[in-house]
């Protein structure tokens, strides 16, 4: 249902069931699923890929030409998953010649006045409260949680089921499971309210505490605690994917807290 004070160019392609509030604007080359309430004083620019059922709140301004001096008019596209939610003035650039798109995926909530810059790539169940800032070319896990005001320099990465503090100015990678806090920021200990929530049992967070105990409280390198990690615990799903994470890091992980003194 358009209203008629909103604009809609001719060349976006809109599901009938779409609800598109006054004042807003959908320029050329957009596509929206069923289901998706568009708020008032929306802006959804070209490119944009949003999914089914999503919500998204007025002031918003959605596929958006990077900030970055490089970027050439490239046809990139920003990807919006299923059932997420951007609430008041999120701010959602479209990729560059990098990655060719911003993705944001399924059942995210991302809170009022966050920003993601262009190449981001954020996996399904993500929480950013507000004023959660991603610089460019960033990837986020599944079920991360960032607290308001977390900042993240370009090319970090984020594991699944990390959280990260409020205020957190996030420098290094923040491998999977883990939250991550204090200045600089450390590893605090394994998300363990986050884990249960999502139906890890006892015994699961019991293995994922035992092998970042070796990684950051053994006085190993990282290499080190790879290697004896790999050796001395039991070959899982989960701890493939922490010695992964580890091993394909391009800006090296966090350290402890007293590692980071």
């Amino acid at each position: 249902m358009n209203q008629p004070l909103a604009y809609v160019h001719p060349g976006a392609k809109i599901a009938k069931n779409v609800v598109i509030e006054p004042f807003t604007t959908i320029h050329n080359d957009v596509i929206i699923g069923e289901g998706t309430w568009i708020g008032s004083n929306v802006t959804i620019m070209e490119g944009a890929r949003i999914g089914k059922n999503c919500n998204i709140f007025p002031g918003a301004v959605i596929s958006a030409i990077p900030q970055d001096k490089k970027f050439n008019d490239e046809d990139t596209v920003t990807i919006i998953g299923d059932n997420t939610t951007l609430r008041e003035c999120v701010t959602i650039n479209r990729g560059t010649s990098d990655r060719m798109k911003t993705q944001i995926g399924k059942d995210c909530w991302i809170m009022a006045y966050s920003h993601i810059a262009h190449d981001c790539i954020v996996g399904d169940h993500c929480i950013f409260s507000n004023n959660t800032t991603l610089a460019g070319h960033i990837t986020i896990g599944d079920y991360v949680v960032c607290a308001g005001m977390v900042a993240i320099n370009q090319y970090c990465s984020v594991g699944s089921h990390a959280f990260v503090t409020g205020g957190s100015l996030v420098r290094k990678d923040v491998p999977p499971f883990v939250k991550a806090g204090r200045e600089p920021l450390s590893y605090v200990g394994i998300n363990s309210i986050g884990l249960r929530r999502r139906g890890f049992d006892v015994d699961k967070i019991r293995e994922i505490q035992n092998i970042y105990r070796i990684l950051y409280q053994k006085n190993y390198n990282n290499t080190q605690a790879s290697s004896i990690i790999e050796a001395e615990m039991e070959a899982t799903k989960e701890r493939d994917e922490i010695l992964q994470f580890i091993k394909n890091s391009q800006r090296g992980i966090m350290k402890g807290y007293f590692q980071s003194k």
